[in-house]
């Protein structure tokens, strides 16, 4: 019964987003009240802890996720407001006119390098609306925005989530994330090849898009094993990604879409860089504050910091946010200057970032919500007792419903890291029991994770607000659930074959 009991939020949020369609900032709503309810009468969790619970959980909601998605807007719609958005157009458009490669482009290359270095929502957000600028349909812009951000999202954040992992487990990064990138071996290959098959359906398009998808497929595949075996977890994703743009812009240059001559660019290498800054002064910042810059991450870090305590099941969980790093505040200072750069003034720049906030008040609420009742499942041991009933309920073949666990935590909470702070030490622990190797088995939580990315309520509620599509959560959930599932599943038989 407390595996029923466990298992009622997430079908309830199912149905009534992907079967109603109701709205996400409602879906959450109804969600949330029926877990606490649940928490307390099924779970005899104290009122105390569970509304300690869903404080916690709404800081985290708002510091970093909430935080960062308003930014990633607001630096689009700095892009707008100066019109170097036109700019940015026009380069893409001159790189090829193929919509195959203008969205591989888009999603897996630049979005991947956004995840790689920030992560929590920027590369759904962003890219989503830079292809509607393009022209893009919203739904196919957040669908397609939301596959591409699945693989990224293992090293997403400068490595977050299989470092994270390690300590969780106790076992070394490299060979983590090692396992990682060979378990997701495969679907760097199909992925590429399902954004570019969505982009361009038509079948005599397919061998010209199966070529795409292997060589971007192939190069991000051997960029990412190399930096995970050699390097370790901070760089698969960025050089991965920055090797895909290369290949991608190469063969966009060199293909063209079936003699037709990519746009020429008619703006001056001036006004492109003005058109860039934002996105440059986004990534200069994100990388000398990260782990690879560790003197300036450490100086940083104890210049300003802020720290919240709560008590849960008497247990004192601290939140600590250190400002002068926070993904948030770079990209708010990235967008703000770099609108300073594109000739925007600081009034109108500062009631744009009020506009950005009213534009995603519905968004607030979902995001609020969904993170609140994951903290509450959390704590009060639901999501524990759905990951147990998995491992007992598999036996033998747990390696191949591993992946699905992973992928149950970043459904629930929105997060790969997440994801691995509840189940790490649980894949870890059943590894033992059945004589699977420990790296290959945790990995797999990582593995499973970026596949429950694609249908997380909190990346959906981030594509819906990026594509102004509030209200259609559901949609976009069903629309995405496939492509979801097939990946979890390939993502097992890899991890069960080779375990």
């Amino acid at each position: 019964m407390e595996t029923f009991f466990a298992s009622i939020p997430i079908l309830v949020l199912i149905v009534l987003m992907g079967v109603f369609k109701v709205a996400g900032d409602k879906s959450s709503i109804i969600t949330l009240l029926i877990t606490a309810f649940l928490a307390i009468l099924a779970f005899h969790s104290p009122l105390p802890d569970t509304v300690n619970s869903f404080l916690y959980g709404m800081l985290k909601a708002l510091v970093p996720i909430l935080f960062i998605i308003l930014m990633a807007i607001y630096s689009y719609n700095v892009l707008l407001q100066t019109k170097k958005i036109e700019v940015l157009k026009q380069q893409f458009s001159s790189i090829s006119t193929d919509k195959s490669v203008q969205v591989l482009l888009i999603t897996w290359g630049f979005g991947g390098l956004l995840e790689g270095m920030a992560g929590f929502g920027t590369a759904v957000a962003i890219p989503a609306a830079i292809l509607i600028s393009l022209g893009f349909r919203p739904v196919f812009s957040a669908l397609v925005s939301l596959i591409a951000n699945s693989v990224p999202t293992a090293f997403g954040a400068v490595g977050v989530p299989v470092i994270v992992l390690a300590q969780e487990t106790g076992l070394p990064v490299i060979p983590l994330s090692t396992a990682v990138v060979l378990q997701l071996s495969v679907l760097m290959l199909l992925v590429p090849l399902v954004i570019t098959f969505l982009a361009d359906p038509r079948m005599k398009a397919l061998p010209k898009n199966l070529l795409l998808s292997l060589l971007v497929g192939g190069v991000s595949l051997a960029t990412q094993y190399l930096a995970a075996r050699y390097i370790g977890a901070e760089t698969p994703a960025i050089v991965g990604a920055i090797a895909s743009i290369i290949v991608i812009v190469v063969i966009g240059k060199l293909t063209g879409k079936g003699g037709e001559k990519p746009i020429p660019m008619t703006y001056s290498g001036g006004e492109v860089f003005r058109a860039w800054a934002v996105y440059v002064l986004i990534m200069v910042l994100i990388l000398f504050t990260s782990p690879l810059f560790p003197a300036v991450r450490e100086m940083l870090s104890g210049v300003c910091s802020s720290t919240m305590s709560f008590m849960i099941g008497g247990e004192e969980r601290k939140y600590t946010i250190q400002w002068l790093t926070q993904g948030g505040v770079l990209l708010f200072i990235g967008s703000f200057a770099g609108g300073l750069i594109q000739g925007g003034r600081v009034k109108d720049l500062l009631v744009l970032l009020w506009r950005s906030v009213v534009q995603l008040r519905k968004t607030i609420v979902t995001v609020i919500c969904l993170v609140g009742f994951s903290s509450i499942m959390e704590t009060s041991g639901m999501i524990n007792q759905l990951a147990v009933a998995l491992s007992a309920a598999t036996g033998a073949l747990y390696p191949l419903f591993a992946p699905t666990i992973g992928a149950l935590g970043t459904f629930l909470t929105g997060s790969d890291t997440s994801a691995n702070i509840l189940f790490g030490k649980l894949q870890a622990g059943v590894a033992g029991h059945i004589g699977v190797d420990p790296n290959w088995l945790s990995a797999a939580n990582t593995a499973g994770a970026t596949g429950g990315k694609i249908i997380s309520p909190q990346s959906i509620a981030i594509a819906t607000s990026a594509c102004d599509e509030q209200g259609k959560e559901g949609s976009i959930l069903k629309a995405a659930l496939p492509y979801a599932l097939v990946y979890v599943v390939i993502t097992g038989v890899v991890v069960y074959v080779f375990a």
